[in-house]
């Protein structure tokens, strides 16, 4: 007999992938087409994007995973001797393993304020580094890197993305934004961020797919028709360039399908509002007052312990007081059993 496993919120891609990909995967499974993303379902998916992101010149790439869509894109838009800017908190700069590194650019760390750089803070940086008399002799910035959602859920408003946007162009820097998780961005009340707007004000933005109802893939989109020449060429140099390219395409077609793709981010969002008013009625304390679908409350070890008796939640962080952050994030597959029963242990405490 099957033992049963403790509901899971310890990440946001346990889950395979939307019924509506999986069925549209088996209706197309037999069909013949050509290779590397030159299919016909692949093309449909690239303008339903287009279209979405009201960028009608843009090109549009399917790759396989995020570390391989931020070392490809980050490698294609920076010179030998060019590193990017993040924020220290930034996924490219904490949690993938050295692999921008691996590909000779260096992470170029700023701080921040809840997983946000300002536009402030990336201005003073690039006008200390061209006033410093040995910058011949360092790593020159490149580039700026930022998600949307940030690694502690938080949110750019317009505001602060045309700002940094503004700062970027004045300095002739590209600005990408990471969208791992961009449909629960999209799918959030708070946010006033859209689709076109990254299309307007980034000069490289991926839509996240593995996190957000996909079983794999992330779609790049370059606003600006060949910003970065032979990028096909250079996907293929870093391995992310799948032979079996309808496979990726065909997700997508159907994500960006009756809004599929918002939906799952809708659905996201509502489970974790659920908990997050569970956490604030029987007065949790949470992290970083992220509004999106990761949600970081603090635990003393008792209560991490009896809570992760019963409910998977992942690490996040240990504070100086003994006390640890531990990560709840909700998905487009959260089902209202597991959000209930989580509700149940966090009011038994």
């Amino acid at each position: 007999m099957t033992e049963k496993r403790k509901p899971s919120f310890s990440c946001d891609y346990m889950e395979g992938a939307l019924p509506q990909i999986l069925n549209r995967l088996l209706e197309t499974n037999m069909m013949q087409s050509s290779g590397y993303g030159t299919d016909d379902i692949t093309e449909s998916a690239k303008e339903k994007i287009r279209t979405a992101c009201g960028t009608p010149e843009a090109d549009v790439f399917f790759l396989v995973g995020g570390t391989q869509t931020n070392a490809t894109v980050i490698d294609a838009l920076l010179h030998s001797y060019e590193g990017v800017v993040s924020a220290e908190t930034g996924h490219v700069a904490v949690h993938e393993a050295g692999a921008i590194e691996l590909g000779r650019h260096k992470v170029l760390p700023l701080p921040h304020t809840d997983g946000k750089l300002s536009s402030k803070t990336v201005e003073d940086y690039l006008k200390a580094f061209a006033a410093d008399g040995n910058h011949d002799h360092m790593v020159q910035p490149g580039m700026v890197y930022i998600s949307q959602p940030t690694e502690y859920g938080t949110l750019y408003t317009l505001a602060e993305l045309e700002e940094l946007s503004a700062v970027c162009r004045r300095y002739s820097l590209p600005l990408y934004v990471d969208g791992a998780r961009l449909a629960y961005a999209l799918g959030c009340k708070d946010n006033d961020v859209t689709l076109a707007d990254l299309g307007r004000l980034c000069d490289v933005f991926y839509i996240g797919g593995t996190k957000c109802g996909a079983l794999f893939g992330e779609a790049v989109v370059i606003p600006k028709h060949n910003y970065i020449p032979h990028f096909f060429t250079i996907i293929k140099q870093h391995g992310a360039l799948l032979a079996k390219g309808r496979i990726a395409g065909i997700q997508f077609d159907e994500l960006f399908t009756d809004d599929l793709y918002l939906k799952a981010g809708m659905h996201g969002m509502a489970a974790a509002e659920k908990i997050n008013t569970a956490l604030r009625e029987n007065g949790y304390e949470t992290a970083f007052g992220s509004p999106t679908n990761q949600i970081f409350v603090v635990l003393d070890d008792a209560e991490k312990s009896r809570i992760t008796s019963e409910i998977d939640l992942g690490f996040w962080e240990n504070l100086p007081d003994g006390r640890t952050i531990m990560r709840i994030a909700t998905s487009w597959a959260t089902t209202k059993e597991n959000v209930d029963r989580l509700i149940e242990v966090l009011e038994n405490h």
